[in-house]
Order: structure tokens, then sequence, then C-alpha cells
């Protein structure tokens, strides 16, 4: 018997992220945050005090980002977390509750349940700044526009940090692994398959954007008149570090996986290929560099 199909607001299996996962990876991400693009943002929002600021976070997950910009940012803040996984929001709302702006009041916190792809065009209605962390290269081609124009219309300010941008390497003080970019090809290839559900209104998805998505929102946010500024967010991980070292490990499990999964002919070599690169992670030496691209962006002129 064939398994039934997935429902249509139901979240694809690849954008489904566990809390332990999230909890891995909050450090690495707090690390390489591009700063000064959170000081283009609190200036913005600065402009724009006087009463509540509505700040929207997208995939809110555990509620990292709003804990790391809520003390970076004016106040008084009011956030809005949106999720498609009841339990994170329920542990986001209650973590996000404790916080206080930068001015040291309390910010408000509701929630959203819904998943990505079922977003209506005027959710930002009314919005200061909408922002994400780690979203973005998940979503195709269709959505990102959507977005664009949605964040165009409510003339808000846009920060999506930690969209991969398809580069990682791998030094471990040895000659560089032959099948270190036969992985990395498969592994970026797998993602931009297929990741949603369509959007609730007859459109179907297409390929996520992987590596391209930063870039793509930077020119369609130019194109809507915005000023855009893109910077460098690497992960950079040392495995003398032990909770750097476990992210290390998760990520090299999860690139075998994907490249297994796009490349299954291949199997034999990819699974050689993470023998070795296990090898690499017991040396306290060893450094992994993992690419990432932040954005922000603020209204201009619109054409």
């Amino acid at each position: 018997m064939s398994a039934p199909p997935r429902r249509l607001d139901a979240p694809h299996p690849d954008t489904v992220f566990d809390a332990g996962w999230l909890a891995l990876r909050r450090p690495a991400d707090t690390a390489a945050r591009a700063d000064p693009l959170n000081r283009l943002a609190h200036d913005w929002l600065c402009s724009r005090v006087g009463r509540p600021l509505r700040l929207i976070d997208l995939g809110s997950g555990s509620g990292a980002n709003p804990h790391y910009l809520a003390p970076r940012l004016p106040g008084p803040q009011h956030w809005q977390l949106v999720d498609h996984d009841p339990a994170l929001l329920e542990l986001a709302q209650g973590s996000c509750g404790a916080l206080c702006d930068g001015d040291g009041r309390p910010v408000g916190v509701d929630t959203l349940l819904r998943a990505l792809h079922m977003l209506a065009e005027d959710d930002f209605a009314g919005s200061d700044l909408v922002s994400a962390s780690a979203l973005i290269d998940l979503v195709d081609e269709g959505w990102l526009i959507r977005f664009a124009d949605a964040c165009a219309d409510a003339g808000c300010a846009v920060l999506i940090t930690l969209s991969v941008d398809g580069h990682w390497a791998i030094d471990d003080g040895e000659v560089v692994d032959p099948d270190d970019a036969f992985v990395r090809t498969a592994f970026n290839a797998h993602q931009q398959r297929h990741k949603g559900a369509g959007d609730g209104a007859g459109r179907t998805s297409g390929p996520a954007l992987g590596a391209r998505a930063a870039p793509r929102l930077a020119t369609l946010l130019e194109a809507q008149g915005y000023r855009v500024t893109l910077a460098d967010s690497p992960w950079l991980l040392h495995t003398d570090d032990p909770g750097q070292r476990a992210l290390a490990a998760a990520l090299l499990d999860g690139w075998r996986a994907a490249a297994a999964e796009q490349c299954p002919h291949a199997a034999a070599r990819i699974e050689a290929w993470h023998a070795r690169r296990q090898l690499a992670l017991a040396r306290d030496s060893t450094r992994i560099e993992v690419g990432h691209f932040d954005l922000y962006a603020e209204p201009g002129v619109r054409p």
C-alpha cells in the first residue's frame, strides 16, 4: 500500500528540525553573525520608535533569533514568532517571554502556527522588521518573489541571517581529500531539491534555491528600491572544542546522507569519504569552515 499523500499545509521533511539540532548549532550561529548588519537594523528601528515595534521572525524554531536580536535592538518590541512546529513554538514563546530589549524593557511575544509556504501576502502589514535565520535557502524562487513583494508592500526592513553559500572546507593539516569536492557538489545539488508542498493557492513549489537564495533575495529587494547589504557569516569550527566537534560530526553525517541520497550510485565512495573525514575529526587540530550569507535591507525609494 502506498503512503497517503502529504497534506497541503504539512511541512516538507527537509524543513523539519528538532530542538537538539537547533541547540547544537546555536553557539556557532551566534559567533558567525555579521554584527555590522545588526547595527544597521538598530539604526533603522531607532527612526521608527514612539510605538511598540512590530518584529516578525519566520521559522523561529526554539527562538534563537529573537534571543540574539532583542537585546541588540531598540524598543519597545513586540515579536510574532512563526513556525510550523507547535512544540518548538511553545518552547520559543516560553523562553522569549523573559527577553528584554536594548533599553531593558520586557518584550511582547505572540506566536503564529503556520507552514512557511502557507504565509499570506498581507502577513507583514504593519511590521517594522521581518527576520529569519537559516531559512531562505529552503525556499523556491516563487516564494522568494512573494516574500520580497510582501516586505516592500509593508515597508519593513529585512534581516536574514545564516543562509548557506555553498562553500565548506575541512582543513586537517593534511592534503585536501580528493572527494571533498564531489560530496560538496552532491550536497549542494540535494539542497536545491523541491522542499515545499505548494502555497495553498494552487501554486506548486519549485526547487529550493539553496546557495543562490541570499544573492537572489538581494536582487529582488534592490528591484523594489531597497538598500541591501550582504555580508559573509561563516561558521569556523575547531575540533579542540567539544561542542564544535559535536556540531562538525553532525554536519559530516548530514553531508554523507544528502550526498548518498543525491548520488546513490556512489554510495560506497561516499561512505569511504565519510570514514576518512571521521578520522580527521578525531584530531584536535582540524578546522572546518561552512560559508553563510547575512543580508540586511531597508526600504528606499520604490521604482
